[in-house]
């Protein structure tokens, strides 16, 4: 009796929150036009799961704007970084500042940086020096920042969007593969199709942010709830088989194809994101589909080709349909 009053509540609140998703990412395909199975929700899904994603595209596709419109949808404080070569450190995390006590006397204390938020939007990431780059990599693993010798904890959940241009590359500072690791999907913005295009240049100056739909806390219920979805063995043998055949460097008419493969982030980056893409839609159990929508901009940035590959217009894309022949093969011999 008791077990069927808790699966029925627990059937309760997922319908619940696949509901208020459902309406969240309507409000925001109201503000943000186009691109909402390949660009939108992939976005959503990451912050729901608490993971860190990396937006390419040219200048002027509406990035920013984007995770403005999904931190306000969720109700996230959001933070804007503008990466700078002059931006420091101290800028990103925050730095001691001597002032007057209202007790009289003067003291130390702590003045938070921009990190300190929910949602926070690192926008241009490589135009920043390495140094500053690598003050994101505690905040982005860790969930906290240690300054002056004292760990902080940030505020959860905690997401880091970092966007990039791809085609620019005067005054940049490409981000090492340590720290390219850390976002769970690389997405690029496509410039959009005609029609919207047509709507975005007749339509008013100024968009307007859509109303909080979720709010914090359901986040973090979000992505607890979601570690509890089914994953089969054979799909867990799959993505351990993907991420283990980009190690491979295998060959492609004689020359190898890649030079650095997926790590072991990239697999649980997949299945993360396919809980919570089968949780959001009142599903209990991951399907092969959630796990193969979120492969390629799991391993986009993970995988680099070897010189062979590039100079012949490989992507990583072109890889795919026979690597998930070949991991798919290998796990159902494990069966």
């Amino acid at each position: 009796m008791k077990a069927n009053t808790e699966t029925k509540d627990l059937e309760r609140r997922v319908g619940e929150l696949a509901r208020r998703v459902g309406l969240c990412l309507d409000a925001l395909g109201v503000s943000f036009l186009g691109q909402r199975e390949n660009l939108v929700e992939p976005l959503f899904f990451s912050i729901l799961a608490r993971r860190h994603v990396l937006l390419e595209g040219l200048p002027g596709l509406g990035k920013t704007f984007l995770v403005k419109a999904v931190a306000a949808s969720l109700g996230c404080r959001f933070s804007r970084i503008q990466c700078t070569p002059d931006l420091m450190p101290a800028d990103v995390t925050g730095t001691e500042i001597l002032e007057d006590r209202p007790d009289g006397g003067t003291g130390f204390h702590f003045r938070e940086g921009p990190v300190f938020a929910n949602l926070v939007l690192a926008d241009e990431l490589n135009r920043a020096t390495p140094k500053t780059q690598s003050a994101l990599l505690e905040a982005m693993e860790e969930g906290q920042v240690t300054s002056f010798g004292r760990t902080r904890e940030l505020p959860q959940p905690f997401s880091l969007v970092g966007t990039q241009n791809p085609v620019e590359m005067e005054g940049t500072y490409p981000l090492p593969e340590a720290q390219l690791d850390r976002f769970a999907l690389c997405l690029e913005v496509p410039y959009p199709e005609d029609e919207v295009l047509g709507a975005l240049v007749v339509g008013p100056p100024k968009r307007e942010l859509p109303e909080a739909v979720l709010d914090p806390k359901t986040v973090l219920e979000c992505a607890r709830l979601s570690q509890e979805v089914l994953v089969a063995d054979e799909l867990a043998r799959y993505v351990a088989a993907l991420c283990s055949l980009t190690q491979s460097r295998e060959g492609l008419d004689g020359g190898p194809v890649i030079r650095l493969g997926a790590s072991p982030r990239a697999g649980i980056s997949i299945l993360a994101l396919a809980r919570v893409a089968a949780l959001v839609n009142g599903r209990y159990h991951v399907s092969r589909e959630d796990v193969d929508r979120f492969v390629l901009p799991a391993l986009r940035h993970r995988v680099l080709l070897g010189f062979e590959a590039r100079a012949r217009g490989i992507t990583v894309k072109d890889l795919l349909p026979r690597l998930r022949e070949q991991a798919w093969a290998k796990a159902c011999k494990g069966r």
